[in-house]
């Protein structure tokens, strides 16, 4: 096979189409995106929540979202730049400031929608397994799915911390757990 030149003449940019801005930009996963927020018909307006983890160099971000038309809503948030008020004064971004952010969001949110009282969460922390089980007769357990955006899932990612505080916290989040 010989070579072959590459035509980009004016046939081929008016054939163009740029991708989304937040594509370019690096800062959206779509073929993630979509998974995340389609909710599935019979469930009708029943928004699908989001837990929201973004690490950045001096700080660990964490939502609960849901998607609408006009576009994300964020429902409750927590920064790791919150933790001196409760004593936590260095280490803002390490695993457990991660951890910490994500026990604090789940209180926060839970205390909003009044479900603080019904589910308590990890009493004692030891590092096991923990999951939110609904109560018969009650509001279920508030279920949101992990949203880690561009981040690698390795094991011992500071997301996971995020995400084990959330659990601990009171929130019914699918996962798996590995050592």
């Amino acid at each position: 096979m010989g070579f072959v030149k590459v035509v980009k003449n004016k046939a081929y940019f008016k054939r163009y189409q740029v991708k989304f801005r937040r594509r370019r930009e690096g800062k959206t996963d779509y073929f993630a995106r979509k998974r995340l927020v389609i909710q599935d018909k019979n469930k009708y307006n029943t928004p699908k929540y989001r837990l929201i983890v973004r690490i950045t160099n001096r700080n660990i971000i964490s939502q609960i979202a849901f998607a609408k038309i006009e576009g994300d809503v964020i429902v409750c948030a927590a920064y790791s730049h919150e933790l001196p008020k409760y004593g936590v004064k260095v280490g803002l971004t390490n695993y457990a400031a991660a951890y910490c952010t994500g026990l604090l969001l789940a209180r926060r949110l839970l205390t909003k929608f009044g479900l603080e009282k019904l589910y308590e969460g990890q009493p004692d922390i030891t590092g096991e397994e923990f999951n939110v089980e609904n109560i018969d007769g009650e509001n279920g357990a508030f279920t949101c799915y992990l949203d880690a955006g561009l981040a690698r899932t390795t094991t011992g990612n500071k997301i996971f911390g995020v995400l084990k505080g959330a659990a601990d916290g009171g929130l019914s989040i699918p996962h798996r757990y590995r050592v």
